[in-house]
């Protein structure tokens, strides 16, 4: 176990991105210690970083290398170990649109008054909470660690599993909902091994048994979900489709994002790997693993473009990840997770650009005080669950 002066050095080199594999092996291993979490999360949460690699912070290049720091390796061994350091870095912002470099900190900077409206209401993250809808109307409640069971179906470990039975084709098909309540998210495998991740404010409709050698078809009626499609060679070349309002997308197996928001005028299907086919509004597209199809649902038009997919799948893994995106995009997700409503007082503050990650256990106070500090809003308001942004 490496002594205190030594783990302050190996947390400097991780977090500079000058880590070796022995190093990472130290640092996994020192963080057994709640002492060695606590002193990670500091260096998370402090300047230091600042003068020790980013002493001239004027290029995008530089900007880039930073958020490295929190997302590097999209395969092997560091990316596992990453994954693992996550839970205990609190709120990490890398940067705003103006060039300025920004960490998350949980006390206010001298001599200044942050506005605020304190209520009895405490913001909480979001859970592990969903409700069950069965074939017969009945509605299940399903929290964190709630145990559940009922037939062909059961519940438990922040789990909805469905055993693995199909129907013959002349059988009646049931269906189930899984509603996801804002503040929640939750995880379902369906009776033919497809394994769906469903995000706040979202709901899926399924079979609760799919039909022997038929397609296997559920409904994204609307919010967000990430599919990891069991193979057609396992259900004698059944494909696989998800229906939503405005497209179809038809799979083999794969693994893709969907995202459908009622309250947002786009919809985003993102492809990880595999092949996919998507319909909409009568036209026929393939999407390749790192590609993206936005649809616009006002124009009925749609683009293709290529886009990291850490950053569109990373809410499944317990953090949000912002590239370059507007703070009234980045509301609209916190909005959801925290259950919270936002208001700007000043309208051109919702194009302000931020690009970072966030830990989906951090304090929603901690996220608004480091918005507030990247100087885009001088005061934050937190009247019970409205927060307006002055």
């Amino acid at each position: 176990m490496p002594n205190s002066e030594n783990i302050e050095i190996i947390i400097t080199k991780y977090l500079s991105k000058s880590s070796t594999e022995k190093d990472l092996d130290k640092l996994l291993d020192a963080l057994k210690e709640e002492s060695n979490k606590e002193l990670f999360k500091s260096y998370v949460k402090a300047n230091y970083i600042v003068d020790y690699c980013m002493k001239d912070f004027q290029t995008e290049k530089e900007k880039e290398k930073l958020l490295q720091l929190i997302k590097d390796s999209d395969k092997g061994l560091k990316r596992k170990k990453f994954v693992s350091f996550l839970k205990y870095a609190a709120v990490f912002i890398v940067f705003a649109s103006l060039g300025a470099y920004y960490l998350f900190n949980t006390s206010a900077p001298k001599n200044e008054l942050i506005e605020v409206v304190a209520t009895e209401h405490t913001i909480t993250p979001g859970t592990e909470k969903a409700i069950l809808t069965l074939e017969d109307g009945t509605d299940v409640v399903l929290q964190k660690d709630s145990i559940y069971e009922n037939g062909s179906v059961s519940s438990s470990k922040n789990k909805l599993v469905y055993t693995n039975n199909n129907i013959k084709p002349n059988a009646t098909i049931e269906y189930n909902y899984l509603t996801v309540p804002r503040g929640g998210q939750y995880f379902v495998k369906l009776s033919d091994e497809t394994k769906v991740w469903l995000n706040s404010e979202s709901q899926l409709k399924y079979p609760k048994h799919f039909t022997e050698g038929k397609t296997r078809k559920v409904e994204l009626v609307y919010g967000e979900a990430y599919f990891d499609v069991s193979p057609s060679t396992n259900h004698l070349g059944s494909k696989f489709k998800v229906l939503s309002k405005y497209q179809e997308v038809e799979v083999l197996g794969t693994e893709f994002n969907i995202k459908a928001y009622t309250n947002e005028d786009t919809v985003y299907t993102t492809l990880v790997e595999g092949k996919v086919a998507l319909t909409l509004n009568g036209n026929s597209d393939i999407l390749k693993p790192n590609e993206q199809i936005a649809f616009n649902v006002d124009t009925k038009s749609y683009s293709k473009d290529i886009v990291d997919v850490y950053d569109v799948t990373s809410w499944k893994n317990g953090v949000f990840s912002f590239k370059s995106k507007p703070l009234e995009e980045i509301t609209r997700v916190l909005s959801r997770w925290y259950n919270v409503d936002f208001e700007f007082t000043n309208e051109e503050v919702k194009n302000a650009k931020f690009m970072g990650v966030i830990s989906k256990d951090s304090p929603l106070e901690d996220i608004l005080l480091s918005i507030k500090n990247s100087g885009f809003i001088t005061s934050y308001k937190i009247n019970n669950t409205s927060i307006i942004l002055n």
